[in-house]
């Protein structure tokens, strides 16, 4: 029998015990003494959260595929576990082994959303892996951090003895086999960090230095040695057919996020809303050839017997074969009951004829993200969404026999004011009409449903806003009350839902996504305040950042109300991403004029990313 960190009694007193007892189907086993290299990859989250992780499956699979190398998962215990780990001195452990993580030669650490940063430090104390890079020595693993909040990676800095910049499918091979090689050899952790610090993409923080002006900007940042690079490049993958993908994922136990096959078609977008930092650090967009993806969809149907295929993609529509695609995968699996699933679809003609044919419109519900409620914002930030194209999209959708609508929008954008917050609501309500005026009263199933959600905007890092500055809770609690006001006075306020987002969760965000080095210090402090799954309702507390910013002395608001000018010297401006500052900038004047873009197939805007040689930009040069 498999043996288990835990025991019986303490799986038996928590919560969801599945989540840590590995032995799923498709997960890998090695015999530890035949490899040269154990890597623990984890997500800093709760199970099923982690295990909806393309990026992780694919990572997973591609390691286990070196006959040298083992790859274990590794996910956060939740608070009932974390407990009962400390109380009893139990290290954190692997799902494959139930070994020490603190036993292995790396632990890769995906990091994917700011809130987690304290999950991140549960992760080292509970392994029991000093916080600090400096503080550990050759007997314990390499933390290295993926993921996207990597492209600015300096509030974690302290915590990190490297980071991978870029998509991990490029060099990852070129670093373990150096990493195999200097364990042969003898050579300690120092030297490898310097020698890792060599490989395109690889950035070992406690190699370059930053000083700071009195006035608290970055007065210099660069390398410790003439010998490193001072820009880092991302890894870019540009031939997607050529790179390993999990024919086999892995088959949780228990219910997850997304329990379905996970289909990849594409990487990147060609849309250009200047809020959305995927939109930038992924350029260019590249794709997956039909056949392939038809040969991945048989495979891991065959592996899995999951119910659902998802389309993945940032823009699911703008993959130049989805109409080849869905055909066959409609034509193949939808008579064995199997769903299709196309999240990030543009509401035009024929996604909607697509949508028909894969959901029960009885149940099912259309989003639209018009982000801004009035044309003048759309434009500022780039959605290249008409209310013309909003309202279209609507009638179609009544008309073919839908009834719920939901819409996304940001609240306090660059340039918003109050008339674009009521024009939310107005946008909702002509939505709302147009559903009584399309449907004959005798084919309604009762009201329409109209649900309206508002994040608050946070400016990300290589995006044309990362300049902007931000709000306080309380107006970003005033900008909802706007809307929510406004709501109640239109006509259709019967047929229309509003909810939003939290504000203080979004100010702290906004700190940790465009921090620096000096955040680390509010990150550990808040930690040891007791935040813990800051994402999760359940267990935000405020209070704990409001003490940590207190007894570090670090104002958030430095970060957050503060708008940057464009020869500051940013926290991530070593990071070179493709795209080019001046694009950037010219980006962020563009939307200051309330100007519109074109999308990458309409007309290429020179955004640097061509020059990685291939992609969108290369489309009509062949």
């Amino acid at each position: 029998m498999k043996k288990s960190a835990l025991g019986s009694r303490i799986l038996l007193e928590i919560d969801k015990p599945a989540r840590y007892l590995g032995n799923e189907i498709n997960a890998v086993y090695k015999d530890p003494g035949k490899i040269d290299i154990r890597f623990a990859m984890c997500f800093p989250d709760v199970y099923e959260i982690g295990m909806s992780h393309l990026g992780i499956q694919i990572l997973y699979d591609m390691f286990n595929r070196r006959e040298d190398t083992w790859c274990e998962r590794v996910y956060s215990p939740w608070v009932d576990l974390d407990h009962v780990m400390r109380e009893k001195k139990i290290p954190l452990f692997a799902l494959e082994s139930q070994e020490p993580v603190k036993d292995f030669d790396f632990l890769g650490i995906t990091i994917q959303y700011e809130m987690c940063y304290t999950n991140i430090l549960q992760i080292l104390d509970l392994a029991g892996i000093p916080l600090h890079a400096d503080m550990r020595g050759d007997d314990m693993p390499i933390v290295i951090g993926g993921g996207p909040c990597t492209y600015n990676p300096e509030p974690l800095a302290p915590f990190f003895d490297m980071f991978y910049i870029g998509e991990g499918e490029v060099v990852y091979d070129d670093l373990l086999d150096l990493y195999k090689e200097m364990k042969k050899q003898g050579l300690g952790r120092k030297e490898f960090l310097r020698r890792a610090a060599l490989i395109p993409g690889i950035y070992v923080p406690s190699l370059y230095e930053v000083t700071y002006n009195e006035d608290g900007t970055i007065a210099s940042f660069g390398p410790v040695s003439d010998d490193l690079p001072r820009v880092i490049e991302k890894q870019l993958v540009m031939d997607m057919n050529a790179v390993p993908y999990p024919e086999k994922p892995i088959i949780p136990y228990i219910k997850v996020t997304q329990d379905r096959v996970a289909l990849e078609i594409q990487r990147g977008c060609i849309r250009g809303c200047r809020f959305c930092q995927a939109g930038m650090i992924y350029r260019p967009v590249r794709e997956r050839d039909e056949a392939v993806l038809e040969e991945y969809a048989r495979k891991m149907m065959e592996a899995t017997g999951h119910e659902e295929i998802s389309l993945c993609s940032l823009s699911t529509s703008d993959y130049s074969q989805i109409r080849e695609l869905i055909d066959h995968l409609i034509e193949n699996y939808g008579k064995c009951n199997v769903n299709l699933s196309l999240p990030s679809l543009r509401i035009d003609s024929f996604s909607l004829d697509v949508m028909s044919k894969v959901q029960d419109i009885k149940k099912s519900s259309l989003t639209f993200a018009p982000e801004a409620g009035s044309q003048r914002l759309r434009n500022v930030i780039n959605k290249g969404l008409t209310k013309d194209d909003i309202l279209g999209g609507a009638s179609e959708a009544f008309r073919g026999g839908w009834d719920k609508v939901k819409l996304y929008f940001m609240l306090g954008l660059p340039t918003e004011n109050d008339s674009d917050r009521e024009d939310i609501a107005n946008l909702a309500d002509e939505i709302a009409a147009l559903y009584y005026e399309t449907v004959p009263k005798e084919k309604r199933r009762g009201k329409c449903q109209i649900t309206v959600s508002t994040s608050f905007f946070v400016p990300k890092p290589f995006t044309p806003f990362q300049w902007a500055s931000m709000h306080t809770v309380d107006d970003y609690l005033a900008y909802a009350r706007t809307v929510n006001h406004r709501v109640h006075e239109v006509l259709n306020h019967k047929s229309i839902r509003y909810n939003w987002h939290q504000a203080d969760v979004t100010v702290l965000e906004g700190v940790l996504a465009r921090g620096d080095r000096r955040c680390s210090a509010v990150i550990e402090e808040a930690y040891a305040q007791g935040a813990l799954y800051d994402a999760w309702t359940e267990c935000w507390d405020y209070s704990r950042w409001e003490e940590a910013f207190r007894r570090t002395g670090v104002d958030p608001d430095f970060y957050t109300r503060r708008e940057r000018t464009t020869d500051e010297i940013l926290p991530w401006d070593f990071i070179d991403i493709g795209v080019s500052r001046a694009f950037l900038e010219r980006e962020w004047k563009r939307a200051l004029e309330e100007k519109v873009t074109p999308n990458c197939r309409e007309k290429c805007s020179g955004c640097g990313a061509a020059r990685f040689g291939g992609g969108i930009c290369y489309e009509n040069k062949n």
